[in-house]
């Protein structure tokens, strides 16, 4: 093993990616496996760092020290030559006083580009090169910043260390707004592969390898408790424990073979050629995966065949009648799907783990998942369960519960209250499917690895809890009238509103940050140099879309009325959800814009909710 040259707690000098400059850093820790050093900068930013890209503190001040030495010499050497004229001398003596002073002005230059100090601008700056004004703040802040580089480029000579760095951690999350190269740059990026070792995973989630193992079983038992509930007559969550159903009855060979059929025909919808073929982002190792978006001819498809199949006598209120043994064979089918995750992924090579689930205790990797992006050749398994199977499979489910209300209720056209529930969910899903690429920036996509805990939530949570309001209207009706109605509607036209505004805001920044709709956003330049969104809808709470959703799911529950809470059990556990997702974003966050996170912060006190938190 390599012996190590710096220790923890070492103050060094560290090369900036991208550039020639050297800046003091302080050295955290070392991995031993990757031989990489994590280092923090003068700002609070975290990166690692090869050894060839750092220096001790003492090395670029004795390289000066024997680039005075050896030009001192050079100038008494000429100066003793004989045979010179008193006028030849005097010349000499002028150029060599000239030369004297260029050398000491480019020694000032060489220390002062080396004794850059890093920090983020103190207050935010207006992204807009529309504004003549701006534009031309712009335009010189780019002239400084080529001169300032052709001055790094011509004293390159003296730092005479190779650059070789490996690229930083990426969180996007999707949650704060960050502007990217444009796609042109991007691509140079596609098959510029490097050798990756994803670390072990030190921060556990979700409580650790205990948290995980109770979770295996209690998300199933949440599902099947709900539903149990939710069926009674009176569904009220003081009758908890419901009453449990005989075990035989719970399952059913016919169901199961349904769900594997519908999980196969979205499978195939999914590969045909049909829709855009998109670059995800940049993982760990260089490489950038590609996806297939047509989501919405997805749904477009799914409801020609779902109408077909009704036009020819199927009965689709069958999905109400054996509910609780869907949900089951949905379970199965997740907990099959999950051990074949974690079976292939032993035979995943280092570089496409996930960051989080690597700890290497097998509960824990197994709820979290091993591996980053599982594919059978270019059929990727957590981007098609992320909104194929799940997503589509709750709107044929609320179909089929306003089905089986008409057929229950004996009436002649589904209740308002139905309607509403349909309606906005409905809206919700094609507005999913609509902007599909934007998933590919989310921390499922880009941090999360494909185990049981997504595939259990893109396959069952998501179709079986989603679904509750419209499973407990079947036989819970509530009457609503038309001014609550409007109400409703204006709620969730609120909510829709500030969820697209804040999205389009995101994704339109983070495409091109000079786009005339975000062009006259502020904004805070990162060390990473990248920029966070300090107005408009990001400029309102941190998480303006995670208030759009909460939102509309309030408005989804109130059409069930109020004599039961457990219509209102996805609006409570979605902002729950929403907050610790929240905590997740900003720790990443600190750790990845250090200094410029705290200003952001301060400049946009609340996170969710204005004036609460």
């Amino acid at each position: 093993m390599p012996s190590r040259k710096f220790e923890n707690g070492e103050l060094v000098m560290g090369r900036w990616p991208g550039s020639n400059l050297y800046y003091e850093v302080k050295v955290m820790d070392y991995d031993t496996s990757t031989q990489l050093h994590t280092v923090k900068y003068k700002d609070g930013t975290e990166l690692e760092l090869r050894e060839a890209d750092m220096q001790k503190m003492n090395f670029f001040k004795s390289r000066r020290e024997r680039s005075r030495s050896n030009s001192s010499s050079r100038r008494r050497s000429r100066s003793r030559s004989p045979g010179r004229t008193s006028r030849r001398s005097s010349s000499r003596t002028t150029r060599r006083s000239s030369s004297r002073g260029r050398e000491a002005r480019k020694e000032v230059k060489v220390q002062e580009v080396l004794e850059v100090t890093m920090s983020p601008l103190p207050k935010s700056v207006v992204n807009n090169i529309n504004n003549p004004q701006k534009k031309k703040e712009v335009n010189d802040r780019a002239q400084r910043n080529i001169e300032h580089k052709t001055e790094s480029e011509l004293d390159s000579s003296r730092l005479d260390v190779r650059y070789n760095l490996r690229p930083r951690k990426e969180e996007t999350a999707g949650k704060v707004m960050e502007s990217e190269e444009p796609e042109r740059k991007m691509e140079n990026i596609v098959g510029n592969t490097h050798k990756y070792k994803v670390p072990k995973t030190t921060e556990l989630e979700f409580g650790g390898k205990i948290g995980a193992f109770f979770m295996l079983p209690l998300l199933p038992a949440t599902v099947l408790t709900l539903l149990l509930i939710c069926g009674e007559k009176d569904a009220s969550v003081l009758n908890f424990p419901p009453a449990l159903p005989a075990l035989t009855t719970l399952w059913d060979n016919h169901v199961f073979g349904i769900v594997v059929l519908w999980f196969l025909i979205q499978a195939l919808i999914y590969v045909l050629p049909i829709g855009k073929v998109v670059d995800g982002l940049p993982l760990k190792n260089g490489k950038r995966l590609r996806y297939r978006i047509n989501g919405f001819y997805a749904i477009c498809l799914s409801a020609v065949l779902v109408g077909a199949a009704a036009n020819h006598g199927i009965d689709l209120s069958y999905i109400h009648g054996h509910f609780l043994q869907f949900a089951v064979s949905a379970m199965a089918f997740s907990l099959i799907l999950g051990i074949y995750l974690y079976i292939r992924s032993r035979w995943a090579s280092e570089d496409e783990l996930a960051p989080g689930g690597n700890s290497g205790n097998l509960i824990y990797d197994f709820f979290i998942g091993h591996e980053l992006n599982p594919r059978i050749k270019n059929f990727d398994l957590k981007y098609f369960c992320e909104l194929r199977p799940g997503l589509i499979g709750w709107v044929v489910i609320n179909l089929a519960m306003m089905l089986a209300e008409m057929k229950l209720q004996k009436l002649e056209y589904p209740s308002l209250a139905m309607i509403l529930v349909n309606s906005f969910q409905l809206l919700y899903v094609l507005d999913a499917l609509w902007n599909e690429e934007a998933i590919l920036t989310t921390m499922d996509i880009v941090h999360d690895g494909f185990g049981f805990m997504l595939a259990f939530g893109d396959l069952v949570w998501v179709p079986f809890t989603y679904s509750l309001q419209a499973f407990y209207l079947v036989n819970h009706p509530n009457e609503v009238s038309w001014p609550f109605a409007a109400a409703i509607i204006t709620l969730n036209f609120i909510g829709y509103i500030v969820f697209r505004k804040a999205n389009s805001q995101k994704n339109a920044f983070r495409r091109n940050p000079y786009d005339p709709k975000v062009a006259h956003l502020m904004t805070i330049p990162t060390a990473t140099g990248k920029s966070l969104l300090v107005s408009g809808m990001w400029g309102f709470v941190r998480h303006p879309n995670y208030l759009g959703d909460i939102i509309m799911a309030l408005a989804w529950s109130l059409p069930c009325g109020f004599s039961h809470i457990l219509p209102y059990f996805y609006v409570i556990y979605f902002t729950c959800l929403l907050i610790h997702r929240e905590a997740r974003d900003e720790h990443q966050c600190l750790k990845k814009y250090g200094s410029a996170w705290d200003e952001y912060c301060r400049q946009v006190r609340y996170r969710i909710f204005p004036g609460v938190y």
